[in-house]
């Protein structure tokens, strides 16, 4: 078959993958001149196989009201004159229950399980695909003692689902990564999880791209599809417009993040997909100063640091303030700021390349990997802040559905 793949961030090129090596004929189609260059461009670069707890839980509605009024907090809502807007925060708040939340971990582990099976594959088969990957570990610090005691319930239960982590006092972090030192008054401990990972997620990308078209794959770069309609001859079957005109394709997976609610809507579809803006800085690493070797994630701050070869990236924020990806400067002084109080001597933040983008995210984190009711058209949306680390499981899942056969992990809780 000739499948249709729009979007070319590191979910619709893993879709690409698989389709390809399924023996499908495969185009992929981007509205940027280069694959990679929205969401996917310089993300957090951790690939977080066994931390994947949902960004709605049972402790979030508590933090909100705090978390509101402040300009530096990690979570910041602007309200917007969009249903969209509102029925998304709605569906997020029935979300945050200690229920939902286990089940969406248990959900989102299998996926990501799959997911760091699938990398150590395509690793082994393309030893030519470097992405400044790293299988250091990642570190995540507690700072206060309910947040930390709140981790070990987690640090349980995810051990009862396959996780391999560990908790660590303060003494313990500290030698785990020295970087730490000097915030070690500060904190009350630690989960390690010595399985993760970190990567260069443009990196891998580009070298995806390149390996796709060595096999065939056709890209259609600086194409932006502008609508999907229904196919004159079939109420059940829809076709793509570019340029007014349609794309010729058997089968046609979504994949376009944030945009692509807005491509379902006229064919009846509802995708629960609201951006979350995100920001990242990349530093080069001071070879004099103390920069971290292992991932870190600060949960206090909800701000992750991840070193990828010779550069440190730093990301964070969630702000549910609308559809552009534009740069608020106060958000990437409070990115700025709270790395420097981090690792003060790990890099010149000042000279830091800044990045800003839009995380389409579900309410319970979960994404979207399914068919719809037109027999041609497929979803695989949603992966959110977890877009590199699911990736990979996402594109196996999707081909395993359009190949009638059954996926590796089960997709219940992964439907429209």
């Amino acid at each position: 078959m000739h499948v249709l793949v729009l979007g070319a961030g590191v979910t619709g090129l893993a879709t690409a993958w698989y389709l390809r090596e399924d023996g499908h004929t495969v185009t992929v189609v981007e509205r940027n001149e280069d694959v990679a260059l929205e969401s996917s461009f310089a993300n957090g670069g951790q690939l977080s196989y066994s931390y994947v707890a949902p960004l709605a839980g049972p402790g979030i509605l508590s933090k909100l009201p705090s978390w509101l009024l402040r300009g530096d907090s990690p979570i910041r809502f602007r309200p917007r004159l969009d249903p969209d807007q509102w029925r998304w925060l709605a569906q997020f708040v029935g979300a945050c229950t200690q229920r939902q939340s286990e089940l969406s971990t248990r959900r989102l582990l299998a996926l990501s399980f799959l997911s760091r099976d699938l990398m150590q594959q395509l690793q082994t088969s393309e030893p030519g695909l470097h992405f400044s990957h790293s299988n250091a570990g990642k570190l995540v610090v507690h700072r206060k003692r309910a947040s930390f005691d709140a981790a070990l319930r987690l640090l349980d239960y995810q051990r009862s689902l396959g996780c391999e982590q560990q908790a660590l006092d303060t003494r313990e972090c500290v030698e785990k990564e020295p970087a730490l030192a000097h915030l070690a008054g500060q904190l009350q401990g630690g989960i390690f999880t010595p399985g993760e990972d970190s990567g260069d997620c443009y990196q891998f990308c580009v070298g995806m791209s390149r390996l796709l078209q060595a096999r065939g794959v056709e890209f259609r770069l600086g194409t932006k599809v502008t609508a999907l309609r229904r196919v004159q001859s079939s109420d059940r079957r829809v076709e793509a417009l570019a340029d007014n005109r349609a794309i010729d394709a058997d089968q046609i997976v979504l994949a376009a993040g944030a945009a692509s609610a807005a491509l379902l809507k006229p064919l009846g579809l509802r995708a629960p997909l609201y951006p979350l803006k995100g920001y990242s800085l990349t530093t080069q690493v001071d070879p004099h100063g103390h920069a971290p070797h292992i991932s870190i994630t600060d949960f206090e701050r909800k701000i992750v640091y991840a070193r990828l070869g010779d550069r440190l990236r730093v990301a964070g924020m969630a702000d549910v303030t609308g559809r552009r990806a534009d740069v608020d400067p106060s958000r990437v002084a409070t990115l700025r700021a709270e790395s420097v109080a981090a690792f003060p001597d790990a890099g010149n933040f000042d000279e830091a390349t800044v990045w800003c983008g839009l995380r389409p995210a579900t309410p319970h984190s979960t994404p979207i990997i399914d068919s719809t009711c037109y027999e041609n058209l497929w979803l695989n949306l949603g992966q959110g802040a977890l877009g590199f680390t699911l990736a990979l499981a996402s594109g196996r899942s999707i081909a395993d559905l359009i190949a009638r056969r059954r996926p590796a992990v089960p997709l219940d809780g992964f439907t429209l």
